[in-house]
């Protein structure tokens, strides 16, 4: 049996479901395939195929989307195909960045990779014939009504029928984490938060002989939860890398011209007749290019080139140091073979992920090489990555407080006294921690508090920017993921949904460029002792 949609907790406190939670309940419940379909979201998406994969259970991979005007009204979209996730992809990013969308308008076009499945009559009967779309029967006591109106439709227009249980939280006492999250959402107590904030109680994990027990009077409906899965064969070849391709003028092969860039900096650094270095230059190139990521080398040399070209400060940081090309194309600013730096420390060909170059910018300056590089490779092509935040022990608890009705000054009075660690273990703060050994988390409403709050440990709650990473992807950046605003939409800062582990997991390049204080201050001093000589 396959639940045709779950909402996992990456549906931003909506849901109570873990991914990991969920396969595991699959793998025990010996469920062959199992949607994820996210609210307007697919952040965790590349988490679930990885995990869904990794205990051969099918993965696939949808989304709920939402009208923003009437929010009653809803289609679920699962991905048919690699395209079908691609068009995944745009269509979350247009619900999540144009205030003028209307799932009225989606569901007239013609989308030939993805399954279509919605309970409005009104989309069902304006979506375009050609779609493959079915209705959504829902069996609860709340649904039964629309259910019936909805099979009378259906069978009258001849479209074929799907049984469906939503999935918000994996056991039936999970309800009161929904109910939290949603408060926290709201921000609304438990007491004041209404039913239209909720979903059904009965939206938890059933097992197949309980669906089957729903729905036996119309079996065509679980029959077709087969189809869908039978249907739906997606393959985002986890790991494969998709680098975008370095163009240049001259028209030489990206091989052949970092060796010549690379060349002529070793000349300026090496005189040729040390065979020490130049057999190592050989070496690692020869590293570089059988691996594949000479146009990641190219890319980030003609930021490093633009930069200096702008006067800018910069340095290059960590592992690229134990490499002679990053010297010689000016990444960093250590003779690696002066200091015997090892080379394979920062790439071999035993290495599964790419070489990660960090540069650290003046942070006046930064933004502005940001910029040139989102002008050079074109808007459609480059975003920043997001950073997941997550609850731990002192947001949980605070915000579960504010959700029991507690006041600001109470909560600050108790919250400033746990330590900064895992909401996991806020029960055991009072044995573990001497700062906390008082905090009276044996009694009421404490103890409840405490007890709920510890659930939310790890559960995402919000995305934001990641402090230095950005994304150049081959083609426009929706096809491989969705994009979103910032936590702040008024910044007008565009994010991508997966994290900066979900953008490795894709393949895509990923350049981290970061702040430093220290470059901006020196600069500062640079310029103040230039312009004294001057007056001197």
């Amino acid at each position: 049996m396959i639940p045709v949609h779950v909402h996992t907790n990456h549906s931003l406190l909506q849901s109570a479901v873990k991914i990991d939670e969920l396969i595991e309940r699959c793998k025990a419940e010996n469920i062959p395939a199992v949607a994820v379909t996210d609210t307007n979201s697919m952040a965790g998406l590349i988490q679930f195929i990885k995990k869904a994969n990794e205990e051969k259970i099918k993965p696939l991979l949808g989304a709920y989307i939402d009208d923003p005007v009437k929010y009653e009204q809803y289609i679920l979209l699962i991905a048919k195909n690699n395209q079908g996730y691609s068009d995944l992809c745009k269509i979350i990013t247009q619900r999540k960045l144009n205030d003028d969308f209307e799932l009225s308008s989606i569901i007239r076009k013609h989308w030939k990779n993805l399954i279509i499945i919605t309970p409005s009559i009104e989309l069902l009967k304006i979506s375009d014939k050609k779609n493959q779309i079915y209705a959504e029967i829902i069996v609860t006591k709340k649904s039964k009504k629309n259910s019936r109106a909805l099979f009378t439709f259906a069978s009258e227009n001849k479209i074929p029928l799907v049984a469906s249980n939503p999935v918000y939280f994996l056991n039936k006492g999970d309800f009161e984490i929904h109910k939290l999250v949603s408060s926290i959402r709201e921000n609304k107590t438990l007491d004041s938060i209404s039913e239209d904030d909720l979903v059904d109680e009965e939206f938890y994990f059933k097992d197949k002989k309980k669906i089957e027990k729903i729905f036996q009077k119309i079996p065509e409906a679980i029959e077709n939860t087969y189809k869908i899965a039978s249907d739906c064969n997606v393959d985002l070849d986890i790991g494969k890398y998709k680098f975008p391709v370095y163009t240049n003028d001259i028209k030489t092969d990206s091989v052949g011209l970092l060796k010549e860039i690379a060349l002529e900096g070793f000349k300026k650094k090496y005189s040729l007749e040390n065979s020490v270095a130049y057999k190592r230059l050989e070496y690692e190139l020869s590293v570089i290019s059988e691996l594949n990521f000479s146009d990641y080398f190219l890319i980030v040399w003609d930021v490093v080139k633009e930069a200096k070209r702008r006067g800018m400060m910069l340095i290059g940081r960590g592992s690229a140091a134990n490499s002679i090309v990053s010297y010689c194309l000016d990444f960093t600013q250590i003779d690696p073979v002066k200091y015997n730096l090892y080379f394979e420390r920062f790439l071999n060909k035993a290495r599964s992920n790419p070489p990660d170059i960090d540069l650290d910018f003046s942070w006046k300056e930064r933004d502005e090489i940001i910029i040139y590089i989102f002008e050079k490779y074109g808007y459609e092509r480059v975003a920043m990555i997001s950073t997941i935040v997550t609850f731990k022990a002192r947001s949980a608890f605070r915000e579960t407080a504010k959700a029991f009705g507690i006041s600001e000054r109470e909560i600050s009075g108790y919250s400033k006294k746990i330590p900064w660690t895992s909401a996991v273990n806020l029960d055991q703060v009072s044995q573990k921690f001497p700062e906390s050994k008082h905090l009276g988390f044996d009694k009421e409403p404490w103890k409840s508090i405490v007890r709920l709050a510890s659930r939310l440990a790890d559960f995402p709650r919000h995305l934001s920017i990641h402090p230095s990473g950005l994304v150049i992807t081959p083609g426009k950046i929706t096809e491989y993921c969705a994009l979103e605003y910032a936590k702040n939409k008024g910044l007008g800062l565009i994010i991508t949904q997966p994290d900066m582990y979900s953008i490795e997991d894709l393949g895509l390049i990923k350049i981290d460029l970061l702040s430093q204080r220290s470059l901006g201050v020196l600069r500062d001093t640079m310029n103040v002792l230039e312009n004294r000589g001057k007056e001197n």
